[in-house]
């Protein structure tokens, strides 16, 4: 075996150096296309105070409803959750209602079929995996029930190091939301497949065209703007509920334990004061 000396192994060295930087030219030449940096929206839940707005999660619920559910599952989403406190809060009544209106398949029944009741999960658009392919150009579209929670934004350094004092933890809607509103027309240099919509916050395509524009859905209420931008982040906020239904909750059990645990601080600072009062150090 021939041994490289110490020429041979500098030139090795700087030749892979040379390959390296070449090659990572080559791939910042090819990466024209960048997607939007993510902007951050003023949510009601955001922040150590923050709770859900009652009435946004129902407005969110009937874009769901009426838009996404024909794609999109939420398996983990009961009927009987949308009048839980803290959510949509919709009455039993209603929920009795709304879940007489679906289906759910039952082989011990004879048909095989009844009405839902509010115990029942919410049913999904399509009955296996195969047909939500086949319906959708073969891409399989996400379950929603926790799609807020497993999404996020990229933050460049020193901004994400201040989530850890703003108790920043939005970055799933804040993804969801910027892909809501920026479809848009493909750059010349993108390569797209066909049949795929082009979204500018990710820079691609994707098989998901646009769900929502302006005035798709005629809101119950008065006074709401039914553009996308509205329908965005109330459908967002909605997915956010169902993704995390107890965080109002939880931020209310950690203000009392950390409330708990600064006077417990201080306590044993006053006992400690005390027995060593008369000691010597």
């Amino acid at each position: 075996m021939r041994m490289k000396g110490p020429g041979n192994m500098f030139r090795s060295l700087v030749l892979a150096a040379v390959v390296g930087l070449s090659g990572g030219m080559t791939g910042a030449a090819q990466a024209k296309v960048v997607g939007l940096e993510a902007e951050l929206q003023d949510w009601s839940f955001a922040g150590p105070f923050g709770t859900y707005d009652t009435n946004q999660l129902q407005r969110g619920f009937q874009i769901f409803q009426q838009s996404c559910s024909s794609c999109h599952s939420a398996n983990l989403l009961s009927f009987r959750n949308l009048s839980e406190e803290g959510g949509p809060s919709f009455s039993e009544d209603q929920v009795k209602a709304l879940a007489a209106e679906y289906t759910i398949f039952d082989p011990e029944l004879e048909d095989g079929e009844r009405p839902a009741t509010p115990a029942d999960r919410w049913p999904a658009p399509f009955p296996t995996e195969l047909d939500a392919r086949a319906a959708n150009s073969g891409a399989l579209p996400p379950d929603f029930s926790v799609l807020a929670k497993a999404r996020g934004i990229s933050q460049k350094f020193p901004f994400w190091a201040f989530n850890y004092f703003t108790a920043y933890q939005e970055g799933g809607a804040d993804y969801i939301y910027n892909l809501l509103v920026n479809y848009g027309e493909a750059p010349e240099d993108a390569e797209i497949p066909d049949g795929q919509a082009w979204n500018n916050y990710l820079a691609r395509g994707l098989a998901m065209a646009p769900p929502l524009d302006d005035g798709f859905i005629t809101y119950d209420g008065e006074g709401v703007p039914e553009t996308l931008e509205q329908y965005a982040a109330d459908v967002t906020a909605f997915m956010m509920w169902m993704a995390d239904p107890h965080l109002v909750s939880r931020k209310e059990m950690g203000f009392r334990v950390l409330t708990f645990l600064f006077l417990l601080a201080g306590l044993m600072y006053l006992v400690k004061r005390k027995i060593w009062a008369d000691v010597k150090h």
